[in-house]
């Protein structure tokens, strides 16, 4: 019998529709300006990604095509974000966003280019299944990650190299994840709180070495820590509790990972939204 972990319910606005309608303008305003304003990259994939996870507020199992839609149109502003970042200067990308081709000038290296960023909107491109993204992502040079400036504990570039190994099929995977690991012990960090690393930040390194070693029952036993932990996490304090934490987004890329490849998934969870989990949208429309 599959494990359940509920999600505290979602209060939300008296009017869901009117909450939602409001987020999706707001957000397809946001991808508008992209071409024009290619700078606002970051606010219009962080607006695009919060309107998504609102939609699994008010639809837990993301059982509407509206839902779908934002969970699309998020991962489309995060792989055209990093397209625009590597396109040569004074060039332009055309992206399929919303429903639309845009073009969109190249906006090179910006704070907002980072490797937070990054598996952001590689976990939507797998949750998506957008395999021509995935592979586009997992080509963005590291050094260009590390240039944006931002700030991360080391472990990051190790986890994105390590990803980007498994899915180009690289060597060196193993070499990889181990340095991800070993970068995410509590007693060495320097900029984020043991609490984060070890509830929100390490389960996904763990979840994706159970699912390489090819072990159903620790893999299941991961999920299912990963997810208690995240709930932990971010129902902690009232601070804590937005949009962030409604859905698990690396644990629920990783299981798609491996119920794509045969594994039986013992979790159920609001966290894991059910139908993005099992792609029961995919090919609904062009992406």
């Amino acid at each position: 019998m599959p494990t359940k972990v509920p999600r505290p319910p979602y209060e939300g606005s008296a009017d869901p529709v009117q909450h939602l309608q409001w987020a999706n303008e707001d957000t397809l305003k946001n991808i508008a300006d992209l071409e024009e304003y290619p700078n606002s990259f970051g606010m219009a994939f962080s607006r695009a990604l919060s309107t998504a996870q609102l939609h699994c507020c008010y639809d837990p199992s993301a059982n509407k095509s509206e839902t779908w839609e934002a969970w699309v149109a998020a991962m489309q502003v995060g792989s055209a974000l990093f397209a625009s970042a590597t396109a040569p200067e004074g060039t332009t990308v055309e992206c399929m966003i919303a429903h639309k081709k845009r073009t969109i000038p190249a906006c090179g290296v910006k704070h907002f280019v980072d490797a937070g960023t990054w598996l952001e909107a590689f976990w939507l491109a797998v949750i998506c299944r957008d395999q021509a993204r995935m592979t586009q992502l997992c080509n963005v040079p590291i050094e260009l990650l590390r240039a944006s400036g931002a700030v991360f504990e080391e472990y990051i570039y190790h986890w994105v190299d390590a990803l980007q190994t498994y899915w180009l099929e690289r060597p060196g995977l193993g070499e990889k994840l181990v340095a991800a690991f070993d970068g995410t012990d509590p007693d060495t960090l320097r900029f984020i709180d043991r609490e984060m690393m070890l509830k929100v930040l390490y389960p996904p390194l763990n979840l994706f070495y159970r699912f390489i070693s090819q072990d159903p029952v620790k893999f299941n036993e991961a999920l299912v820590q990963a997810v208690q932990l995240h709930k932990e996490y971010w129902t902690a304090d009232e601070e804590r509790e937005s949009l962030t934490g409604d859905v698990a987004l690396a644990p629920l890329a990783i299981a798609c990972l491996a119920y794509d490849a045969g594994r039986p998934i013992e979790v159920e969870s609001e966290y894991l939204p059910e139908n993005l989990l099992d792609r029961s949208w995919l090919g609904e429309f062009e992406t």
